[in-house]
Order: structure tokens, then C-alpha cells, then sequence
């Protein structure tokens, strides 16, 4: 094998034959994790990065002659459950990952011991329900209900019981229900005709997600307001499921297909008639731009949906490269501390959204303060009761970096991430920390706030 230090090529991803009876043989995959460990103990640079990594080191400094082969492989469990798949090991730190020889790829190789794991029955239901999104918001919008069950979940004694029954710990952050669901309360659209640029297209189709949908609708509105305040017509997608990504992080990966089997042919329908699909979690389009393909890379109708998802960001910068995005904007901003994500840094899209906001600072006041590391949210990881702790933990760098003061000696105006979920959690670390903190707020909510579409 060759011993080529490093590698100068972009990062190659290969697909996930997850249907080969070999992928689910746990010895194999055992086999190719003590591989794999060898190199990252070898290496150590991702130590830095999510729990996995300091748990695998630890477990090799504790063997007799500090390698790989001491571990015992029941420890390997240990290092897969701290792995919550968020890719920036293999997109921006391992220099040992395709087409380099050695091949790592760690988050795919976690996601396979994740699978045999859950086909082996090791998955709780307590897990499963977690990452049941679209079952637990079905209460949104029904009146009376939201108001009981989001008073009931501030209580203690309510907490208490979610930790027993759900492992959700106490402390963490939680969604409230929305009381009007976005897709039944979205304005529709003004603007009739499509004009197509050079890089974009005309119209767009809203994937709404589940936590915008139940959860946060405002992010949805504001979404549709900067679309109709440029005259983009744009439509919902007729209907829609979760994309997957809370069931992908179980290793769940027949239920990931079969959100895959309601939603690909209904998004095929959009890409085909030329729209763009915009999604406002990030995890939802790196689910389509890259999981699903390489789950399902020779399903033609998941290549034409991949190709037609783009990030918010990504369009509008795009749509104003294309001299098509108004730029009449009346409402400063003052000083934001952004983050950005983790599953937006992976899309090998750029920093679009810091491109917006750096474009509105040119007509009014905004001070940005980006950051970019991960904070430690990573979709259920972050509230569980093993390792909302550790999340904290994790995220801590961030929360500092996110309450720097201004040369005037005060914090923030604004904290804003374009992962919704990892908003809340870095303003709970900021505030648990006493660090100066300020209101949350979505980008996309901001850039509203921008062109004075907020009353």
C-alpha cells in the first residue's frame, strides 16, 4: 500500500452499497473500523472535532502497548454512538480520505456500524421516536393542545419525565408546537412570472422541512417574503415527509428509504418543470445534494432533484450574480454573530450566507462576527441525556466566539445560525455561560428584516 503522506485532490465520496448482505456482517465492519482507527490514532488531527475522536484515542492510550489492536471491539460501540454524522472530518480535515489510498471514510463508516446496530435491534424505541419528526408534530396547529402540551413541557415534573421515558435530558433546549403550521398558513404567491438567469432559475418550490412546518414557521414566512419582495413566484411542494437525516443518524436506513420513495417523486415533478427547491435547514438539502445520491446513486429521479436543491443562500447570492436580487434595503442590522453549520459547510457551496449578509452591510449598518465551528447541536445528540453535556461542551468555543464585543465594549445585536436547532442551542450555551447574549434570530429572518418586510 502506498505510504503517500496526505492528499492535495479534492475529497471524492463514493456511494454506500448499504444492500450488499457484507454491509450489515459485523465482523467485516469491525474489521474495517480497527483499519480505519489505526490511521486516525496514527493521526490525530480530527481530535479537535466531535467526542468520537477523543473517546477512540483514550481507549487506545489505555492499552498495554498503546495501539489499536488492544481495543476491544465491544469498545467500539463507543466510538460510533459519539459520531452524530456531521462530515467535517472528511470535508475538511482528514487528508487520508478518497482518492488518497488509505480511502477514510470515517461518517460513512460510522453510519454503517449505526445501521447493523439498529438492524440488530439495539436502537430503543425511546431512539426511534426522537427521530420520528413528522409523528410528534402532527399536534402542531391543532388549538387548544399546542397551548397544554407546550405549557406541560416547561414544567419540571414534565421534564422529569421525558428524561425517564425519552432520555431527552432536563436542561436541554426543546421546540415548542406551533400553533399554525407553516404549509397551511403560507401566503400565496404574488409574483406570476419567472425570470430565468443566467445561474438560477425563475420559480421556486419551498420544501418546507419538518422543524419549519411544526416548530418555527416564522422562518418559512420570511423565507416567502423575501422571495415575493424580488418577484420570484414560488410554490410549496404538494406534499412532503421528512427528508431522512433523524433517521440516518439512527443507522435507520429503510426508513430513510422510504422517505425517500414519498418524497423523490414529487421533487422530480419541480425539477423537471424548472423549479428551484429550497429548503431553509440545512440538513434537509445536504440530505438530498449528497446522502440520498449516495445512498441511492443509480436512481435517476434522485440525481435530478440533487441537482435542482439549493441552499436559501446559495440562490439569492446567486440570484444577485445573475443581477436579479433587489438590493433596496432600509433596516439596519448592527452587529450579528453568526455561526455556520456544519451540515451547510459541507455542501461545498462557500460561505453564502455571509455573502448576503456582507452585501446588505453595503446599503446599512451590519457588523458580522462569523463563526465558524460546530456547536455541538448535531440533531438529537445535543439533547440527549448522555450527551447533552458533552454537546455543551463541545459548543462552548462557540458560544464565546459568538458573545465577542464590539469595539464598544457591547455584545451582540443579533446571534443567528442558519441550522434552527443549533440557534437555540447556542443561545442557551451563551446564556448558561453569562456571556452577553441578544435575540435569535434565523438569516433568513434577518435579511427579511433587511429590506423592512418585519413591521
Amino acid at each position: 500500500m502506498s505510504q503517500r503522506e496526505g492528499n492535495l485532490e479534492a475529497p471524492t465520496r463514493h456511494p454506500i452499497d448499504w444492500k450488499n448482505p457484507d454491509f450489515h456482517d459485523q465482523a467485516q465492519c469491525e474489521a474495517e473500523m480497527e483499519r480505519v482507527f489505526d490511521v486516525c490514532h496514527g493521526c490525530r488531527r480530527c481530535v479537535s472535532l466531535c467526542q468520537s475522536f477523543p473517546t477512540l484515542f483514550d481507549l487506545v492510550d489505555a492499552t498495554a502497548d498503546g495501539e489499536v489492536h488492544g481495543v476491544a471491539k465491544a469498545d467500539y460501540g463507543k466510538v460510533v454512538e459519539q459520531c452524530y454524522l456531521c462530515d467535517l472530518c472528511y470535508m475538511t480535515k482528514c487528508p487520508y480520505v478518497p482518492p488518497h489510498p488509505w480511502g477514510l471514510d470515517f461518517p460513512h463508516l460510522m453510519l454503517r456500524a449505526k445501521a447493523i446496530r439498529f438492524q440488530q435491534g439495539e436502537v430503543t424505541r425511546a431512539e426511534r421516536f426522537l427521530a420520528s419528526t413528522d409523528v410528534h408534530g402532527q399536534f402542531a396547529g391543532i388549538p387548544v393542545v399546542v397551548q397544554i402540551a407546550n405549557a406541560v413541557n416547561h414544567t419540571s415534573v414534565a421534564r422529569g419525565v421525558m428524561e425517564q421515558v425519552l432520555g431527552v435530558h432536563r436542561d436541554a433546549w426543546m421546540p415548542e408546537l406551533a400553533t399554525h403550521r407553516f404549509r397551511s398558513s403560507a401566503a400565496a404567491s404574488p409574483s406570476t412570472v419567472s425570470t430565468n438567469g443566467e445561474r438560477t432559475p425563475g420559480k421556486v418550490a419551498v420544501f418546507a422541512t419538518c422543524f419549519v412546518n411544526y416548530n418555527d414557521p416564522g422562518i418559512g414566512h420570511d423565507l416567502l417574503k423575501v422571495l415575493a419582495h424580488n418577484d420570484i413566484p414560488y410554490e410549496l411542494v404538494e406534499k412532503e415527509r421528512c427528508c431522512g437525516m433523524p433517521k440516518l443518524e439512527l443507522g435507520d436506513l429503510a426508513s430513510v428509504e422510504a422517505s425517500k420513495d414519498a418524497n423523490i417523486p414529487v421533487l422530480a415533478r419541480y425539477a423537471r418543470e424548472g423549479y428551484a427547491i429550497l429548503a431553509a435547514v440545512p440538513s434537509c438539502t445536504l440530505m438530498f445534494k449528497q446522502e440520498l445520491p449516495l445512498l441511492f446513486p443509480d436512481d435517476a429521479d434522485v440525481a435530478l432533484v440533487r441537482d435542482a436543491v439549493w441552499d436559501p443562500f446559495e440562490y439569492l447570492v446567486a440570484r444577485h450574480k445573475d443581477g436579479l436580487l433587489r438590493t433596496d434595503f432600509t433596516q439596519a442590522l448592527g452587529r450579528i454573530s453568526y455561526q455556520i453549520p456544519c451540515h451547510g459547510r459541507v455542501q461545498k457551496i462557500g460561505r453564502k450566507t455571509e455573502e448576503m449578509f456582507r452585501l446588505i452591510g453595503k446599503t446599512v449598518a451590519v457588523e458580522l462576527n462569523t463563526v465558524e465551528r460546530c456547536s455541538g447541536h448535531a440533531g438529537t445528540y445535543g439533547i440527549k441525556k448522555p450527551f447533552h453535556e458533552t454537546a455543551m461542551k463541545i459548543g462552548k468555543p462557540v458560544f464565546k466566539a459568538m458573545g465577542k464585543l464590539g469595539a464598544d465594549g457591547k455584545g451582540p445585536d443579533w446571534i443567528s445560525s442558519d441550522c434552527p436547532l443549533g440557534g437555540h442551542h447556542i443561545a442557551q450555551g451563551m446564556a448558561n455561560n453569562g456571556l452577553p447574549t441578544a435575540p435569535l434570530a434565523h438569516p433568513l429572518s434577518l435579511v427579511a428584516r433587511a429590506y423592512g418586510l418585519h413591521p
